[in-house]
């Protein structure tokens, strides 16, 4: 009886704990309609600028967003409306010559689905320009001039740090900034970013964002012993794989079929730098994450579901913030800390490594390939040094410039990574001295520097370096920017 009597009063207290919460989550919330005229405002004041013609339609402005959301994401959605009337919408003339009304559309859709504030900005325009985009990733070393890449994976390079398509800086044309900022804004508040364009017809981002950033809902699941939480707009299904079809997968093609539709199979640890998918003996079933982003499926393994949980979402530091999957983190109840995946970034990054599948992998440079890394700082060469010998790579680690050329009279390596600001001589004076040397002027160079400026980006393609990296560095990024340039060398 007494036993009966606590789990009732447990159950009542759950409840008042549960009606308290919503009640005090609907006090943050404020209706989109707050700051629909400002954005009116600014779509007249841009075609007044530019002598262009075009009304903005908000649909959905009665829907309610938590209030910290709704601030943060006023100077996004202004980047965003900006492009449409810049880039998107086009004179009154060619609109008529097109056969289009002179007055172009732009439209703010605003919906919920689920815990998710659903958002859509798009435009009757001319569309993203893939033509000038795939030129400008092949410029800045972001894509193989020969590789085969599809319009959605286009698109997507617009996203990257510091991409933008602008000839000239003004104050209307993203300001000489592109929609990195965009994108880097929504990472910080668990939101994620997906972009359509039809040429001639219109350009469309669709954006996710938590319906308050106190609380949101995810899955989480372990890899080896860390535990991860992934939001529930992420996933598309979860489903359990028995341990000998798993096993049959990974020695195949590890494509997984589903409902229907095809997944290539990949161990979530793997992705995240951890050992290789591992099957203990003893255990049946395995839990798989079925996730999709645009017209790319991966089915990732983990070694375990732990269930949902409602997550407190808390915002990480520059180091980590500059990963493309990771959105953010929260405190789980035992202490630990449980970082948050955008599975939708890892699965548009995992579709793009099969690009050039010719070129070396880890195993195939055990032998050979021999990487020196040139940095003043001890912890890069430290940090570098160990990533590379994971990848069974040979590290030859300098100091500065003087101590590079000093070790390449002795040992000459397959790949050089190379800082700009050092002591006695800088990374452009290296390259300048290797290419005026004949034993080293075909030694490919990677600069990675906090440097990131088109001036400085532009005089290391003019030397000949082959990639340009910023700091802080994906670990992604840097191994296929290795592998790149030796499959260069070697065709």
């Amino acid at each position: 009886e007494m036993n009966r009597d606590t789990d009732a009063l447990l159950l009542q207290q759950s409840r008042v704990a549960t009606d308290l919460q919503d009640g005090l989550l609907r006090t943050r919330m404020v209706p989109f309609s707050q700051i629909a005229p400002r954005l009116h405002r600014l779509v007249r004041q841009t075609c007044r600028t530019l002598d262009k013609k075009a009304e903005l339609r908000v649909y959905g402005a009665d829907q309610e967003v938590d209030r910290n959301i709704l601030e943060r994401m006023v100077a996004p959605l202004e980047h965003l409306l900006r492009n449409a009337v810049s880039h998107g919408i086009e004179s009154p003339e060619e609109r008529q010559r097109q056969g289009k009304p002179a007055t172009g559309k732009v439209a703010i859709y605003l919906g919920r689905e689920g815990t998710d504030v659903v958002l859509s900005v798009s435009d009757d325009g001319a569309g993203v320009d893939l033509t000038a985009v795939r030129a400008r990733a092949i410029e800045r070393g972001l894509l193989d001039p020969a590789a085969v890449v599809s319009d959605d994976d286009i698109l997507h390079f617009v996203l990257a740090s510091g991409f933008s398509t602008a000839t000239e800086l003004t104050q209307i044309s993203g300001r000489g900034v592109g929609l990195d900022v965009v994108n880097s804004e929504l990472k910080q508040l668990g939101g994620t970013m997906d972009i359509g364009s039809q040429s001639g017809q219109g350009s469309n981002f669709l954006i996710r964002l938590p319906l308050t950033l106190a609380i949101s809902e995810g899955l989480l699941a372990r890899i080896s012993e860390e535990v991860y939480a992934i939001p529930y707009a992420s996933i598309e299904a979860v489903v359990r794989v028995g341990s000998s079809e798993l096993e049959k997968l990974y020695e195949r093609d590890a494509v997984l079929e589903y409902a229907g539709r095809e997944y290539q199979l990949r161990y979530l640890g793997g992705i995240l730098g951890a050992d290789a998918a591992s099957l203990p003996e003893g255990r049946k079933w395995f839990p798989v994450l079925l996730v999709h982003s645009g017209e790319h499926r991966i089915a990732l393994q983990v070694d375990e579901v732990l269930g949902n949980r409602h997550i407190v979402v808390k915002s990480v530091g520059p180091q980590l913030a500059a990963i493309r999957w990771i959105t953010g983190a929260t405190i789980l109840g035992d202490g630990r800390i449980a970082l948050i995946l955008d599975l939708p970034a890892m699965v548009r990054m995992e579709a793009l490594k099969p690009v050039a599948p010719s070129k070396p992998t880890a195993e195939e440079t055990e032998e050979g390939a021999t990487v020196m890394v040139v940095d003043d700082s001890i912890t890069v060469r430290k940090v570098t040094s160990r990533l590379l010998q994971r990848h069974n790579m040979t590290v030859l680690t300098a100091k500065d410039g003087m101590d590079a050329i000093a070790q390449m009279q002795e040992r000459i390596p397959d790949v050089m990574l190379l800082d700009i600001e050092m002591p006695r001589m800088d990374g452009f004076e290296v390259v300048r001295h290797m290419r005026n040397t004949e034993e080293l002027k075909n030694v490919p160079v990677i600069m990675i520097t906090s440097r990131t400026g088109e001036k400085h980006r532009q005089r290391a393609m003019d030397l000949g370096v082959k990639r340009y990296l910023g700091k802080p560095y994906q670990e992604s990024d840097l191994l296929d920017s290795i592998y790149s340039v030796l499959y260069e060398t070697q065709s």
